[in-house]
């Protein structure tokens, strides 16, 4: 027996031991998860360190998403006593109601079973999934990138050996630790195990998963995010909006990739806008009308328009009012977050009700497309599917539905 099915073997058996566990137990072994973080920081970090030296090589946008230090390991471990304080959603009731024979029905929440997320180099997303997994009643089998592994080590063996001594089986947080394509592609084919699969990364990985995957998948998109800024807009404000959605984080999938302009205050807002984002160190590419305005952009090609650049690079282009920034948007964009910025309270709703986005921001950064900031404690990813779970996946999202029926001897004529 290889690894992947080992492990599938264990967390489904200590899903339905999870399931039964009270709000209590749970609550005192997330808060003790939260301590043993933080005590064994120095451990942790040594790991990710090692993880770091083997990475040197990549991508800046990737090396920022896994290196950690003590703030990062603090706001990880705190992540954990955020859910603790959060409601339990197992046995809470969506919805009741009665018939005209007196059955009574209600929606009650139960966990998914056992969940499986592929991820790549983010140390967060190991913390964040199982507190989240393991609040909603779920077992948690992890799979994340090769360049995460001793990180992804030393997390587990510190939230198991907590949540062991407090009530959990060590059993219910699973790290496959064979890196390589073929364990990925096993974990995505055993049904009968793993009842959701959730990726969580780049484009490529998403569509591995939707593509291959023989259990079912919640979707998380990438973020080709986009700024429209319409005829009318507070361009301070728009301004100030573009730059914070580009440079507070350009690493991350809910910070902005295009900017769409109304041709209309273009001559006035386009030099302006790229002025600040040059001085931010931003590259700016443009399409042709944006190249003659400003020279120093470069010249935008059609593919890029559905580009995620996760770079301090941003698109500008020019349209001609908010229909065809919406018709842009619903071509070229993710399904991911997408913002309006104007004083037409007309466009601001259609925009909203047309844009084919799960977050849709009018006068806001696309920056708040976060379960942590949104108020459901954390996420395991944003979903861009329409199936089941849209947005944030929280802890209701990472719980399905049964339906109770109390009678009084009903039988059905």
């Amino acid at each position: 027996m290889g690894e992947v099915e080992e492990k599938c073997i264990k967390a489904k058996k200590a899903a339905s031991i999870l399931a039964a566990l009270s709000t209590e137990i749970k609550d005192r072994a997330l808060l003790a998860a939260k301590d043993a973080l933080v005590k064994n920081a120095n451990e942790i970090l040594e790991a990710n360190k090692a993880d770091l030296d083997a990475s040197s090589s990549l991508p800046k946008s990737v090396t920022k998403r896994l290196e950690l230090n003590d703030k990062k390991i603090a706001a990880m471990a705190e992540g954990f006593g955020v859910i603790a304080s959060f409601p339990d959603p197992v046995g809470s009731v969506a919805e009741k109601w009665k018939l005209a024979s007196g059955l009574k029905i209600s929606r009650v929440r139960v966990p998914l079973g056992v969940l499986a997320f592929i991820y790549e180099a983010r140390p967060n997303v190991t913390t964040e999934s199982t507190s989240l997994a393991l609040k909603s009643g779920n077992a948690i089998i992890l799979r994340g990138g090769k360049e995460a592994i001793n990180t992804n080590k030393a997390l587990v063996k510190v939230m198991q050996k907590a949540f062991s001594e407090n009530g959990i089986p060590a059993d219910a947080v699973q790290l496959i630790e064979d890196t390589s394509h073929e364990a990925a592609a096993q974990l995505m084919k055993m049904r009968g195990y793993v009842d959701v699969l959730i990726p969580r990364g780049g484009a490529g990985l998403i569509k591995a998963v939707v593509e291959n995957a023989r259990v079912p998948v919640i979707e998380t998109g990438a973020g080709n995010c986009h700024a429209y800024v319409d005829e009318g807009a507070d361009l301070s404000m728009a301004e100030k909006i573009i730059l914070n959605a580009k440079l507070s984080s350009p690493y991350v999938c809910n910070a902005l990739e295009h900017v769409l302009v109304n041709s209309r205050i273009a001559e006035k807002f386009v030099p302006r806008l790229c002025e600040s984002l040059a001085k931010a160190g931003v590259e700016i590419r443009g399409d042709e009308v944006v190249a003659k305005m400003v020279p120093s952009s470069k010249l935008m090609t059609e593919k890029e328009l559905y580009d995620e650049y996760l770079d301090l690079v941003v698109g500008i282009k020019i349209v001609k009012d908010v229909n065809e920034a919406i018709v842009h948007i619903n071509k070229y964009g993710t399904h991911h977050s997408d913002a309006i910025i104007t004083k037409s309270k007309t466009n601001a709703a259609l925009f909203a009700r047309m844009v084919d986005s799960c977050c849709v921001y009018v006068n806001a950064s696309t920056r708040f497309s976060d379960g942590y900031t949104m108020g459901f404690g954390g996420e395991v990813g944003i979903s861009t599917q329409r199936l089941h779970a849209r947005g944030p996946i929280g802890l209701k999202e990472l719980c399905t539905t049964k339906l109770v029926c109390e009678g009084a001897g009903h039988v059905r004529e």
